[in-house]
């Protein structure tokens, strides 16, 4: 299959249209089944290290799991606004949409037993396979104008807990996912002056 310049310019301009959704941009709109569908087939369609595919999905709607999950990221929202204490700016963001989005994704890795081919070096490779199928379900939400919100502020083990998930998963991440109002055209923290963007001559070196 060959793809011209237009799909090119296409994909790129997908990918620079990605923002992390916060709460208060989600609006009371289902996900319809077969954009959900199609969330997690390009999820799947991600690349694995040995081919492992080492993906799980959990997809939460249920409001007491939310709950559960929100008491969750407010107890440790709580021990983060210490840390940043000094920095008006936190107090400012929304950093959630667990309620809100009506629909939550966890997305876990799950081990095997057996050697992986890729791994026997770097055995954090398996992880990394699990956070580009999360990029592929941004870019995809994102080309089907459904916002995505990645939720990290929040206890591992409890998240885990909370799910029943199988022993020895790990939580890579905790997505909220649904239809919001608008899509900033810039990212939200950078517009704050929270952080800097880095330019392309900033972050590559040659060595010819």
């Amino acid at each position: 299959m060959n793809f011209t310049k237009d799909d090119a310019d296409k994909l790129l301009n997908i990918i620079k249209a990605r923002r992390d959704v916060r709460g208060n941009r989600f609006i009371n709109k289902a996900v319809e089944k077969e954009k959900l569908n199609m969330i997690l087939e390009a999820a799947i369609s991600a690349p694995s290290v040995g081919y492992s595919q080492p993906w799980k999905f959990i997809v939460i709607s249920d409001k007491n799991i939310k709950q559960r999950l929100i008491e969750n990221f407010d107890h440790e929202n709580t021990k983060a606004k210490k840390i940043f204490k000094d920095n008006p700016l936190y107090k400012k963001l929304k950093l959630e949409g667990i309620k809100e989005a009506p629909l939550n994704i966890a997305v876990l890795y799950e081990p095997k037993q057996s050697n992986i081919l890729g791994m026997t070096s770097m055995e954090k490779m398996g992880e990394y396979s699990v956070v580009c199928a999360v990029q592929n379900m941004w870019l995809m939400a994102r080309a089907l104008n459904i916002g995505i919100g990645w939720v990290s502020i929040l206890d591992e083990n409890k998240v885990l807990n909370t799910l029943h998930v199988k022993q020895g998963s790990r939580l890579i991440a905790y997505l909220c996912v649904g239809y919001v109002d608008e899509f900033y055209q810039e990212s939200e923290l950078k517009t704050l002056g929270w952080e800097r963007e880095k330019l392309l001559d900033k972050c590559v070196t040659y060595k010819n």
